[in-house]
Formats: structure tokens, C-alpha cells, sequence
């Protein structure tokens, strides 16, 4: 395990006697990480389906219809009432606690969109029907990975810009 330098260790301790700077951090961790489980959290597909004695996992593979003994062999609707019926007769379904993906919209609603806060779309739906707390969770995890991509890539390229003016003009 590699050791912390003591003048590093004292940076450290001076940042958390700042007790706001601190939190701030172990705040935005938590919801860094959320974003990266924004699948596991809202999802439009069931995380594990058990149907017919045979396991599946929509989350990772695309299954058709006709695996869930639908006529057609087109990749799976698992919001279609008919499937969800199929898979609630003849097994269950795991399900993400937030049932919408950042592109899926809640056909099902009886409200006009944008939606106030329901038990199906804790903060609502957009003007488009889109769950608000999916797209929030899945354009975090956007944002953030931008903004730590385009700060390495920023790093690596002011050091090498830093070593090319003393390279060319000696």
C-alpha cells in the first residue's frame, strides 16, 4: 500500500477540519456513484426475470417476444401489458425501484405531461413524458464523466504542451 506523504497528510487534515468541504465531498461521492448504478436504479427492462423454470436478465441481454411465448420475434416490450401479464402468469420479475429509463416515456399515466409527483414518477414527467428523476440520474453520470474526461485529457495535453516550447526552441 502506498504511503501518504506527510505534507500530503496535512493537507488532508486541514481539509477535513473544513466541515462543509468535507461533506460536500462524501455527498457528491455518494450521488457519483448512483449515477454510475443509474441502470440498476431506473431501468424500463426487469433486472431478472424468471419465467417458464428458465432465468433471464433484460438488463444485459436482448431477449424477443417469442422467449416470453409471444408470436413475434421483435425485441421485447417489457412495458406491453400483454408481456408483464405473460411474465406475472407463468413467473415473476424483478424490477428496478424506478421503472423508467432515460429515454421511456409513461404511456400509462392518466395526467397530461409535464405530470406533478406521482408513485410511478417520484418527481414527475417532463413535457415529453420522460421520467424526471431517470434523466437526472442518467445525465449526471453523463456530466460527470465529461468533466473528469475532459479534465485528464486537459492534463495530458498542458503537459506535453508545456514540453514542446523547450524542446523547439533550444
Amino acid at each position: 500500500m502506498p504511503r501518504i506523504s506527510p505534507v500530503n497528510q496535512a493537507r488532508w487534515a486541514r481539509f477535513r477540519h473544513n466541515r462543509r468541504g468535507y461533506w460536500s465531498l462524501w455527498i457528491f461521492a455518494v450521488l457519483f456513484v448512483l449515477s454510475l448504478c443509474s441502470e440498476l436504479i431506473a431501468n424500463d427492462k426487469p433486472l431478472l426475470v424468471h419465467f417458464n423454470e428458465r432465468w433471464y436478465v433484460p438488463v444485459l441481454n436482448n431477449y424477443s417476444e417469442s422467449d416470453f411465448g409471444g408470436p413475434f420475434a421483435t425485441p421485447a416490450e417489457y412495458q406491453d401489458p400483454w408481456l408483464r401479464q405473460q411474465i406475472d402468469q407463468h413467473g415473476w420479475a424483478l424490477w428496478a425501484p424506478i421503472r423508467f429509463g432515460a429515454n421511456s416515456i409513461n404511456f400509462a399515466t392518466t395526467t397530461p405531461f409535464p405530470s406533478p409527483p406521482s408513485t410511478q414518477n417520484w418527481l414527475g414527467t417532463d413535457a415529453n413524458g420522460g421520467d424526471v428523476l431517470a434523466r437526472i440520474l442518467y445525465g449526471t453520470r453523463i456530466s460527470i464523466l465529461f468533466g473528469l474526461m475532459l479534465t485528464l485529457f486537459s492534463s495530458v495535453m498542458g503537459r506535453g504542451g508545456r514540453c514542446r516550447p523547450g524542446l523547439l526552441w533550444r
